[in-house]
């Protein structure tokens, strides 16, 4: 019940917010530029700011309905308690007063974790420009009501029309993916005398992998990015070129000023001389897809994988855990350990059947991975660690230097005590 009133008020929520934050962005005015996609945005927005640096406000930490308001407004999104909110909704008023940020480039990242939210936001800000990198099955249970209802045939028809509001909204030009055909669809709905610009994967000529730097070779240039990344950031090193030309600024191929968050493939060394591949970030399948083929081209002799659920799935659920299996099976790794229950149930059953040179075994509990893999690591293996579900605090405990934990994702207290409370030691 607590649920259902959540959802519906949610909205009613975020307007009072946003009332007041618009106030801030009349004051203001600045150029606003809407990175959006179920899977590949945070990535894309960090290719940006590595290009854009001081001259822009930057939405870290805020891409909802809720969050951007208290961005635009200055205050704290994060909402340690129920009183909390009662600040917040009396602090409004007078922060929309606030003087406004000396930049005129406000760079929003920007979600659709629901029905209507790409409508909400999109709506709020007036994007001057949209970059859309992606449509995937993310938060698929909140759209399983419009499938059944039968407003649109699949989820991801669902996803996609929802992102596609900031497409329709936008005021000067889009920037695409134009690989994929649920998000070309849906560019029929820019407005009369909206630039669209549209990247594709057939543009990227070569993509190498090294030790700890990947390369994406185009017509005019070769680009290096320190640490791991899969292919299809050659689409969104485009997009970024693409709109530093509009906005007819220098663009710096080195990328000498990116600084990726953590939890999006990073490497750190661990315990017995593995090497861990850090992508806890998330867990759709789109990511998951993606860094499961970076992880195939990596060169390593003895490849582990730690995989968790994919959540939010709803009805779902059976068929992208199957489709995980299908995906895990192409990388050919010595070993599996799933994480989860949906990942248990329908996952695991497809690797013993298919993966027959390989050891498999599934986990409900991330202190039961940690307890696996220190019984059974020999030394020198690669392991990938992809998924949520406190994945996180395994790799804690197998650091080789425990000052690496800080570049970890999920830090500080509340973590922590949620760690905890699954058996693990932080």
């Amino acid at each position: 019940m607590l649920s259902s009133l959540k959802k519906h008020l949610y909205f009613l929520v975020s307007g009072y917010f946003a009332f007041w934050a618009k106030i801030v962005l009349r004051r203001w005015r600045p150029r606003v530029i809407v990175v959006t996609g179920s899977s590949g945005k945070t990535t894309l927005f960090h290719l940006i700011e590595a290009q854009l640096g001081d001259q822009a406000v930057f939405s870290h930490h805020a891409n909802s309905s809720i969050g951007l308001p208290f961005l635009v407004l200055g205050l704290d999104p994060n909402i340690a308690r129920p009183t909390d909110w009662l600040t917040r909704t009396l602090t409004a008023p007078l922060r929309a007063w606030r003087r406004p940020p000396a930049q005129k480039i406000f760079v929003a990242e920007a979600d659709t974790d629901r029905p209507h939210e790409g409508d909400f936001i999109s709506k709020f800000l007036q994007p001057e420009v949209s970059m859309w990198v992606s449509v995937y099955r993310t938060h698929s249970m909140n759209f399983d009501r419009l499938v059944r209802a039968g407003k649109f045939k699949t989820h991801e028809e669902a996803i996609a029309y929802d992102f596609g509001w900031f497409a329709e909204r936008a005021q000067k030009l889009v920037i695409a993916n134009g690989d994929q055909e649920l998000i070309t669809n849906e560019l029929s709905r820019v407005p009369v005398g909206t630039k669209t610009q549209t990247v594709s994967d057939n543009d990227l000529l070569q993509y190498s992998i090294k030790d700890q730097a990947t390369d994406f070779k185009f017509a005019d240039q070769t680009i290096s990015l320190p640490g791991l990344h899969p292919r299809e950031l050659g689409q969104s090193l485009q997009m970024t070129q693409l709109l530093m030309n509009y906005l007819e600024l220098p663009f710096d191929s080195s990328f000498k000023h990116l600084h990726m968050p953590p939890g999006r493939s990073s490497i750190f060394k661990g315990k017995k001389d593995i090497t861990i591949v850090d992508s806890t970030y998330n867990s759709g399948m789109g990511a998951m897809t993606a860094i499961l083929k970076l992880f195939s081209e990596y060169p390593a002799q003895h490849k582990w994988l730690v995989v968790g659920d994919i959540l939010e799935q709803g009805s779902l659920e059976k068929e992208e855990h199957e489709k995980l299996a299908h995906e895990v099976i192409k990388v050919n790794p010595e070993r599996v350990v799933l994480l989860g229950p949906r990942s248990k149930e329908f996952t695991l059953p497809i690797l013993e059947r298919e993966l027959r040179d390989a050891s498999v075994v599934a986990f409900e509990k991330p202190l039961d991975v940690l307890e696996y893999l220190n019984a059974n690591l020999k030394g020198g293996e690669t392991i990938l660690f992809k998924g949520v579900r406190y994945l996180e605090g395994v790799i804690e405990q197998l650091l080789a230097d425990p000052k690496d934990a800080d570049k970890l994702v999920r830090r500080g207290r509340a973590w922590i005590k949620k760690r905890q409370a699954w058996g693990l030691p932080r």
